[in-house]
Order: structure tokens, then C-alpha cells, then sequence
């Protein structure tokens, strides 16, 4: 097939591009699934024209997604993930011996249908796991009867359009906060600070009003084009105390083996804004 070129809007202004060749597409009941295979980045998994992940830069994401927040838990246990269907931010996350229950609910059967099918390099093989339990349906209302609480949450989540919007609202993030331990952590992606600093300055100030302890912090992810906005929120817990000697020493203890960005030098250096970030979040 011809190569084509893949384009992805990230405001009116500005956008990122891939050339690539189709693969798999499909239209779910919620959403169009596309599958390129590109010469930068290997497969693509893209929803609804937005790119979500890619065999050879997801550990910017996922990496950065799960092991601050867990990390800065001294003995996590029980994890939620809502979305995250490609398995990427599972498999981080199965990487703590501490973790023994994983739940994932991901409302799109079909997303973990071709996750399997093309992208074994993100979630090597997760699905197999005893320790995930996945389940097809809404996070929303997962949350308003979760079976225990959760030492960490992870929204995995695609932008905050259609199916996703209500799933970035103080209300929705009140449901999260009452689903945590005393000392766990909810953390969610909040946009690029330059495509998008309505969307980061309106999502921190959100999780502000439900939790005592917000931490944002800005990842380059190639695949996206730019700088990336995360933010971990708890009760109590606070990832930037973290040491990177402490960090170091819970990820050999907990046998978090194989990564391509995350270590204790690197949680140091998350938590460390820029002086326009500043600005932003004032």
C-alpha cells in the first residue's frame, strides 16, 4: 500500500505529522481505530484521528504515566486503570512486585482487540497477566461501586472529547479521590502546556479543588508532537519528596526492571518547572 501522510490537530494553529501506511481500520461503536505502520515511529495506534501510541516512543508516555505516582507510594497494592486499552500503562505498572490486583476498564472491546493483534512491543504481553483483571465497560460507573479502594488510579485516557469529556470533571475526579486508600494517588494527562494551556491550567485547577496535593509535571513525547502535561493528585501523598536515592531503592526492591526513561534522577527533574509553566499555573 502507499505511504500517506498521517496528520494530527492539536489546536486550530498547529498540528504534528507521520508518513505511514494503513494497516487495520475499523469503526467501533464509539470510535475510528486506525493502525499505521510508519518508518519513524513502527505501528501507530491512532483513535478518532488522535495519535495514542507507537511501538517505538511509548515509554515516554506510559514510563511517566505510572512510576511517579506508584513510586511514591511505600507499599502499593491494589491499581485502577481507566482506558489505557493498548495495555502500555498495565504492563508499567504489573512491573511492581507490590502491585497484586490490577484492574483495567476500558470501554472500547475493540481497542483491546487490536492492541493484542498489532501491538505486543507496548503491552508484551500483559493480557496474559493473572494479576490484571480487565473489564469492558464505563469508568464512570466503575467508580460509583469500585470493589476496594486503590493505592493509584491511572486515567489513561484520549482527549477530552466525546465519550471522554465527562471523565474530566471535579465530579468525576471526587469519584476517584473517594476510590483512593488514605495515602493513594490518582495521576491523568492534561495536555501540551503550548497546544493547550486552557485545557492544563483548567485540569490542575480542577483537581485542586478535590485534592490537598496536585504536582504537575511536562514530558517531550515525540508521537504528540510536544511538551506534555501529567499531573499526580492526592490526599496526602506527595511524589516531589520523593529522593532520587528513595526512588532508586524501591524500584530495585520492587524488581521494576526494563525502562527507557524513567529513574530517580528523572523524578527529581519531572517536578521542576520552567518559569512560562509557572506563569501558566499561577
Amino acid at each position: 500500500m502507499t505511504a500517506r501522510r498521517i496528520e494530527e490537530v492539536l489546536n486550530e494553529d498547529s498540528g504534528v505529522w507521520f508518513s505511514g501506511t494503513l494497516i487495520e481500520r475499523r469503526q467501533t461503536s464509539f470510535q475510528l481505530i486506525e493502525v499505521y505502520d510508519t518508518p519513524e515511529l513502527g505501528r501507530m495506534f491512532r483513535l478518532d484521528g488522535y495519535n495514542m501510541t507507537s511501538e517505538r516512543d511509548e515509554f515516554f508516555y506510559h514510563e511517566n504515566l505510572v512510576h511517579p505516582a506508584l513510586i511514591a507510594h511505600p507499599n502499593p497494592r491494589h491499581a485502577l486503570i481507566i482506558g489505557g486499552g493498548d495495555g502500555g500503562s498495565a504492563e508499567e505498572i504489573l512491573k511492581h512486585s507490590t502491585i497484586e490486583r490490577c484492574d483495567m476498564v476500558e470501554l472500547d472491546g475493540d481497542v483491546i482487540e487490536v492492541a493484542k493483534q498489532y501491538f505486543a512491543k507496548v503491552h508484551r504481553g500483559v493480557f496474559d497477566n493473572p494479576r490484571l483483571g480487565l473489564t469492558i465497560g464505563d469508568g464512570l460507573a466503575w467508580l460509583k461501586k469500585p470493589p476496594c479502594r486503590y493505592d493509584l488510579i491511572a486515567l489513561d485516557l484520549t482527549d477530552p472529547v466525546g465519550p471522554s469529556s465527562a471523565l474530566y470533571t471535579p465530579e468525576f475526579f471526587a469519584d476517584c479521590r473517594a476510590a483512593l486508600t488514605e495515602n493513594g494517588a490518582m495521576v491523568m494527562h492534561i495536555g501540551s502546556p503550548v497546544a493547550h494551556p486552557k485545557r492544563v491550567r483548567e485540569s490542575v485547577d480542577y483537581l485542586s479543588r478535590i485534592f490537598a496535593t496536585v504536582s504537575p509535571y511536562f514530558v517531550h513525547i515525540p508521537l504528540y508532537g510536544s511538551t506534555w502535561g501529567f499531573a499526580v493528585a492526592s490526599a496526602s501523598l506527595d511524589a516531589t519528596r520523593v529522593s532520587a536515592a528513595e526512588v532508586e531503592a524501591r524500584l530495585a526492591a520492587r524488581g521494576v526492571g526494563e525502562r527507557q526513561y524513567y529513574n530517580g534522577a528523572v523524578h527529581q527533574a519531572l517536578f521542576t518547572q520552567p518559569e512560562y509553566v509557572k506563569a501558566l499555573l499561577r
